[in-house]
């Protein structure tokens, strides 16, 4: 369940079909709930962790099912019962805009449906919905598949209307038991009714879970809230909302050592057998009786259940935590791995943000667990498993096979440049720990490590306790890290459309002309209202209020003789306001409008071509190049997309091309209006390229055989209106999304313009002609290149010259030759070449160089022998910065730092003799 609220009435399951079946409302003396059952003396509600696991090598049923047989049954059964089977949704779930993933079947009908906005595809319906849920992904392999990321949830759903009824508690519960003991040949006696309250996805309400043998296999929601403000809200629609686990029942009917080996047979035998893992039956059957007691956010807990499961097996919970824990890494790499291709196969992009966050998430988890069983050259193989063996009933897994495979390559590369580095991070964590009298790293500390860094809690602790500092890894960090990434932010009302809607409450929606006729300039309407003289609301409009990306339309408003500029239009609500520069024409007042044509149309030509590039993108990147951002503006616009990778100069110019083509094939720009579920049977959910967008009625922009987007701007009827599309920048403004700037039309040909002027400078200034400048270019480029040569073996020479009078001059400090130089030009670079030399020349050197400038920088620099007679360059950096009033650090070979006290230069200098002297005299490490 997503989350628990509230206690529930005592008679809210008072049913007939409990009083005609001689069920027992019963307390739990373990904890606590109320729960239905035909056993007299029932003690406990037969669930986890108040029951160990029962049907583990005894199940309970009269045959035994795979998946998809436990699929097939539970839909069939259903459909037998006048349900209508509806396909799955995607797990991604960019129809909402506050979840990124789709944690229930219900969310696939939430808000829209539940809020009696459009009917429901079919009432009553079922469905077996993939969903993904990463509340408790800590506990994913230890509770042996009681908990997992990814599952199929098999809902079936009624909606009860006011006015019409479908079937309520009664009924639900009568099909839920019919399908557990006629079907499947579960004892009516074995089976448990837990009371709970459920909330998830927006709504919430009553609910009974089901339990066989210690597992609970379903949850029978009865939604009658809506969730506004933390408060719940009687809603007039009441939806019955099943959770059928699919998994679950099917390991119910096959009794094995854990559902993975249900879930995932062949793929999980791979794994075990790559990595050499073969752990006696008994064991994992004993494990996984009592792997429903288990909790790995409470360490205790963990070790309390390994500890009765070692007592029955005669061994220590030491020895049996080594052999299972590499095995149920096992079972939590097939279970990521699942999830992952489904999330990349929706177009997902591992990043530091929103879904792609989590993709990244589960990737470095799994490979950190594969690396760990020492098998993580075996990641796309394993990937490739996956891929085959769920593309049989989720197809598009197999259509997203190549591009699967590389973003999980790209994602990898991009990990192991992370933990090449990662000895480095952590040092300076470590660091920065020490210099707060502390010696451990806290939570906070480890959170920012992964999200900055993408460091694994348990990398980190293996490297800081080479620096002899402390990490305390929470059972549940996964659980913590992915629980603030799981629901989309709350858009908050900015201050002024907070303050305009204060101003504008009770007026009538205002009529949107620009719909009707994009390229009309001119109209007429009534001032309903203006306030703080500089807002007006009219009745109609022909002015777009910024939204969508796309910028306000400007232009004149024209009453009495007067003439006032619009300089900006906000929709708040269904009401539009506009901003004048000048006096706000009165209420009552008739006005004429007029809007900037040349703004508009190089707005509608942008929009346009913003719908032209990403469909250009997903041909020449991939399905998952989906929208990530858009700013239309006028001089230029931009789009982000999502993409693994760098565009390189090839797949931009492919961008360009394709987008070219279908400008001048002059492709038809339709638009209407559709009824949601209308739209989304016709096109599905690229339709939301741009983001969910709300409503009953949605507006459809197709680009004939090419794009499709629910989408709210001003656009071109006909594509070859955007004249040209020229990309002038490519940058990647965050991992994961690559941003497009782009130009068309007349603003594509004034950056066009601007750039051959450019060339055309450049050329004559090297005096040939235009088409042979990059010639020009690259023959100055080779002779500068020589002549940084040249420069470089003098400089080089001075430098040795330099070092040698400097170790002519240095000061003897045991077996020490320290030098000491201060110099007022020159650059860093040269007095770390000095240094360098320095000690090149003389391996029992160390060499101190101060270069002063606006500030102070300080180089120290040690020779291999004096490095092993115990000197620091680092450390004597950070104490000669201290007299400078700065600071500063480094490696026991080199060291640099710096301070802002000029006048403390030669101080700083001459404490480095005497540290030196003193420190090794005592014979400690500088």
């Amino acid at each position: 369940m997503e989350g628990k609220v509230l206690t529930i009435r005592d008679d809210e399951f008072t049913i007939p079909f409990f009083k005609e079946e001689g069920f027992l409302r019963s307390k739990c003396e373990s904890c606590g709930t109320f729960y239905w059952t035909q056993v007299a003396d029932s003690k406990n509600c037969g669930d986890a962790p108040c029951q160990e696991y029962t049907f583990i090598g005894n199940p309970p049923t009269k045959g035994s099912y795979n998946l998809s047989e436990t699929r097939r049954l539970f839909l069939s059964f259903f459909e037998k019962n006048g349900h209508k089977v509806i396909d799955p949704y995607p797990v991604i779930a960019r129809w909402r805009n506050d979840v990124y993933l789709v944690g229930a079947s219900i969310f696939d009908f939430q808000p829209y449906v539940t809020d009696g906005i459009y009917p429901p595809p079919a009432n009553p319906l079922v469905i077996s919905q993939p969903c993904l849920r990463f509340t408790d992904l800590d506990n994913v392999g230890p509770t042996a598949g009681r908990h997992l990321v990814i599952f199929e949830m098999g809902g079936a759903h009624a909606f009860n209307y006011p006015d019409k009824s479908v079937y309520w508690k009664d009924q639900t519960i009568r099909y839920h038991h019919e399908l557990l003991t006629r079907e499947l040949g579960v004892r009516s006696d074995n089976v448990t009714y837990k009371e709970d309250f459920w909330s998830g996805g927006g709504n919430a309400g009553p609910d009974v879970e089901a339990c066989v043998g210690g597992l609970e296999i379903s949850t029978l929601v009865f939604m009658s809230y809506k969730i506004v403000n933390k408060d719940l809200v009687e809603m007039p629609i009441k939806t019955v909302d099943t959770g059928y686990g699919i998994e679950r029942w099917a390991w119910l009917s096959q009794g094995l050592p854990s559902c993975f080996h249900v879930i995932y047979g062949s793929i999980l035998d791979r794994i075990t057998n790559l990595a050499g893992l073969d752990v006696e039956e008994k064991i994992l059957v004993e494990s996984s009786r009592l792997s429903g007691l288990m909790n790995v956010s409470v360490a205790a807990d963990k070790i309390a259940v390994r500890k009765k499961v070692a007592n029955r097996l005669g061994t220590s919970w030491e020895d049996l935590d080594r052999l299972l824990t590499p095995v149920e890494s096992a079972y939590a790499i097939a279970d990521h791995m699942k999830a992952l291709a489904f999330m990349l196969s929706e177009g997902v992009v591992a990043s530091n943000v929103e879904e792609g966050y989590l993709a990244r998430l589960l990737m470095r988890r799994t490979y950190r667990m594969l690396r760990v069983l020492g098998i993580e050259d075996r990641l796309s193989d394993l990937m490739d498993m996956q891929i085959s063996l769920w593309s049989k009933d989720f197809p598009n897994l197999k259509r997203m096979r190549d591009e699967i495979i590389a973003a999980i390559a790209a994602e990898e590369k991009k990990f192991k440049r992370t933990l090449e580095r990662g000895a480095e991070i952590v040092k300076k964590a470590c660091d920065d720990v020490r210099s707060k009298g502390k010696n451990e790293i806290s939570l906070e500390t480890l959170t920012e490590l992964y999200d900055s860094h993408g460091m694994v809690p348990d990398m980190v602790k293996e490297l800081a306790l080479k620096e002899a500092v402390q990490v305390n890894v929470p059972g549940n960090f996964y659980g913590i890290v992915a629980g603030k990434h799981s629901s989309a932010p709350v858009a908050e009302e900015t201050p002024i459309a907070e303050k305009l809607r204060e101003k504008i409450s009770g007026l009538a929606e205002t009529k949107p002309l620009y719909y009707e006729d994009p390229y009309r300039t001119d109209f007429k309407a009534k001032v309903l209202t203006s306030f703080e003289g500089e807002h007006t609301v009219l009745d109609q409009t022909l002015f777009y209020p910024e939204s969508g990306g796309q910028v306000a339309d400007f232009g004149i408003l024209t009453y009495d003789g007067k003439k006032v500029n619009v300089i900006d239009a906000q929709k708040v609500g269904s009401v539009i306001v506009h901003r004048v520069d000048g006096e706000a024409p009165p209420p009552g007042a008739e006005v004429e409008g007029r809007i900037d044509w040349e703004r508009r149309a190089s707005l509608m030509r942008h929009h346009t071509a913003t719908h032209i590039l990403i469909g250009a993108a997903r041909r020449v990147l991939g399905e998952h190049a989906w929208q990530a951002g858009a700013r239309k503006d006028v001089d230029k616009s931009r789009l982000d997309i999502s993409h693994y990778e760098r565009l390189t100069n090839g797949q931009v110019r492919a961008l360009e091309d394709l987008a070219c083509k279908v400008i001048t094939q002059d492709t038809p720009v339709d638009i209407s209006w559709m009824p949601r579920e209308r739209a989304e049977a016709t096109y599905g959910f690229r339709l939301y390229q741009g983001g969910a967008v709300p409503g009953r009625e949605i507006r459809v922009v197709k680009v004939v055989d090419w794009d499709v987007e629910a989408c709210g701007g001003t656009h071109c009827t006909r594509t070859g209106e955007v004249g040209i599309l020229k990309i002038l920048r490519v940058e990647r403004p965050q991992d994961g999304v690559e941003r497009i700037t782009f130009a068309t039309g007349p603003q594509a040909l004034k950056y066009i313009q601007e750039r051959e002027a450019i060339l055309e400078k450049a050329a004559q200034t090297l005096d040939v002609p235009v088409e042979n400048l990059d010639k020009a270019a690259e023959d100055l480029v080779n002779k500068s290149r020589e002549m940084t040569k040249v420069i470089e073996r003098f400089r080089s020479q001075a430098v040795s010259n330099d070092a040698e009078g400097l170790l002519r001059r240095s000061i003897k400090v045991g077996k020490l030759r320290l030098v000491v130089t201060k110099r007022t030009i020159g650059d860093e670079d040269e007095l770390i070449m000095l240094t360098s030399k320095v000690t090149e020349s003389d391996p029992l050197a160390v060499a101190v160089a101060a270069l002063v400038k606006e500030n102070v920088r300080l180089f120290v620099s040690a020779g291999r022998e004096a490095v092993e007679q115990g000197v620091d360059a680092g450390r004597l950096a950070g104490k000669l910065a201290e007299v400078v009033s700065g600071g500063g650090g480094g490696k026991p070979y080199f060291g640099q730092g710096g301070g802002t006290d000029l006048k403390k230069v030669d101080e700083a200098l001459g404490t480095a003799e005497e540290a030196l002297k003193r420190l090794m005299s005592a014979g400690e490490r500088i």
